[in-house]
């Protein structure tokens, strides 16, 4: 009660002519995020519901979380890992220093593994955080809105998919990008076409490639560079049911180099379903997805060509290697940028998989396709959302 009589009492002071009404917006924010509103619409026609836009965010970074710790200890893993073999040295910059004040580099440790993805993972975080409320509450300020939820979703969802090696300031600019010219220039949330976290990332992929893709930048550690599962793809294919040296089963579970959140094709799937269930995913983004995937795919293995081993490579490896997953499942599935009617659900997830696929098997240049399938489809979904209605249209007007 002592907090929330403090919050009323302070609420004059953020309104209309109050001292602080320039950071209504902040205060709003806050507000609601500890407590329900205490108002309810007035005027018809309206739809009483318990879960709203806050609330519904709160549930996908809630089972992104198995995702995101089980990501975190991996990164230290596979650094670790490195550096017991020989192939990487220590950090030599503040990452090591901070590293090394804490834990060792047994990869065998729960916690060293742990606290080393920490060490690099939550300073990204962190970053996008803060630059992207500073973004939020500055442009809330100058309109007179609330300071929307979505952004909190955006902020992690961005953070899982950068390089854990993307320097902070790399960090800063992207979601910069991501939020102003992927969101705020359309008018904020819910008129973006786009999906913001992706912009923000293909913004830094294209303007920063070396710091964005390689086989140096996904292991945290100095003097290392290895070869990723779609790497090998690409240069050898299968061999002997393996990736170089992952199986199917290391890449399902999340035993693999990648970023924090796009590792672990298990926790990905697991945290997708309870939110399919819950209704906040969209599984006819999901299967359209799936079916694009599993059909091009399928395509190309009948195909076959004697130059590129990706033509080989079956649909389950490609689910389970780089972002396809967490792509699928966290990113297709904005309901802002993806398709709004039913129909076009299923087609514009057809869409994103084909040219995932498309994009990673006939264009060696991007070897991850997922990404850019996505803000393709985000484009069309528009489009796909018209002739869905005028189909619909022209068949009420047959049946008189």
């Amino acid at each position: 009660m002592g907090l929330r009589k403090f919050l009323d009492d302070i609420e004059p002071l953020f309104h209309k002519n109050g001292k602080y009404a320039a950071l209504f917006p902040l205060y709003e924010a806050l507000d609601t995020a500890l407590y329900k509103v205490n108002y309810t619409t007035k005027s018809t026609a309206h739809v009483r519901d318990g879960v709203d836009l806050k609330r519904m965010m709160i549930m996908v970074m809630l089972f992104v979380l198995p995702a995101f710790f089980f990501g975190m200890w991996n990164l230290g893993y596979q650094a670790n890992t490195a550096i017991a073999s020989g192939a990487g040295v220590m950090p030599s910059d503040w990452h090591g220093w901070l590293i090394g004040l804490f834990s060792s580099n047994n990869p065998e440790s729960l916690w060293d593994n742990f606290w080393y993805g920490a060490v690099f993972f939550l300073p990204i975080y962190i970053v996008t955080f803060v630059v992207g409320v500073f973004w939020e509450i500055l442009f809330a300020s100058i309109r007179g809105h609330e300071v929307n939820e979505g952004f909190f979703v955006t902020s992690i969802l961005f953070a899982l998919i950068c390089p854990p090696s993307l320097p902070l300031w790399a960090v800063a600019l992207g979601i910069s990008f991501g939020i102003v010219f992927g969101k705020e220039v359309f008018g904020g949330t819910g008129k973006n076409f786009l999906n913001p976290a992706l912009t923000g990332r293909a913004f830094l992929y294209f303007a920063y490639p070396a710091s964005m893709s390689g086989d140096a930048v996904w292991t945290a550690v100095d003097g290392f560079s290895g070869a990723t599962a779609l790497s090998h793809a690409f240069s050898t294919g299968l061999v002997d049911g393996k990736l170089g040296d992952l199986t199917w089963m290391q890449a399902f579970l999340g035993l693999q180099q990648g970023s924090v959140g796009e590792v672990s094709t298990l926790l990905i799937v697991l945290g997708g379903i309870v939110l399919m269930y819950m209704g906040i995913v969209q599984w006819r983004i999901v299967a359209g997805v799936m079916a694009g995937l599993v059909a091009t795919s399928l395509l190309f293995n009948v195909v076959g060509s004697d130059t590129n081993p990706m033509f080989a490579l079956p649909w389950y490896w490609h689910f389970v290697v780089g972002g396809l997953a967490f792509g699928t499942i966290f990113m297709a599935t904005d309901p802002v940028s993806a398709s709004m009617t039913n129909v076009g659900k299923l087609w514009f997830g057809a869409l994103v998989g084909v040219m995932a696929v498309l994009i990673r098997v006939i264009n060696p240049a991007f070897p991850e396709g997922i990404m850019l399938a996505i803000l393709f489809a985000n484009i069309f979904a528009p489009t796909i959302d018209y002739f869905v209605v005028q189909r619909n249209i022209k068949r009420r007007m047959a049946r008189g």
